[in-house]
């Protein structure tokens, strides 16, 4: 495990104290959440970079690799 400290304005610090999202599972549940928005907006980005008839292997792979991440955390949280 490891020990994040992190600095907020006190005003946000009590409301999210308050809300309870300092418990260490509501903050691996945000955390594991907005890391798959944003591998998700990577994939769009990838997506609308590349040419549409020039998908890669390695692009591919790439595709493949992310959606067995978010399939294999999807496992976990539900097996929890």
């Amino acid at each position: 495990m490891t020990t994040v400290q992190i600095e907020l304005p006190d005003q946000l610090a009590q409301q999210a104290r308050s809300a309870g999202l300092f418990l260490s599972q509501k903050m691996e549940a945000i955390l594991r959440a907005q890391l798959r928005r944003e591998a998700v907006a990577d994939l769009r980005a990838m997506h609308a970079n590349a040419p549409a008839e020039e998908l890669t292997p390695e692009i591919e792979q790439e595709i493949v690799q992310l959606v067995r991440e978010v399939r294999a955390e999807r496992r976990q949280r539900n097996a929890n």
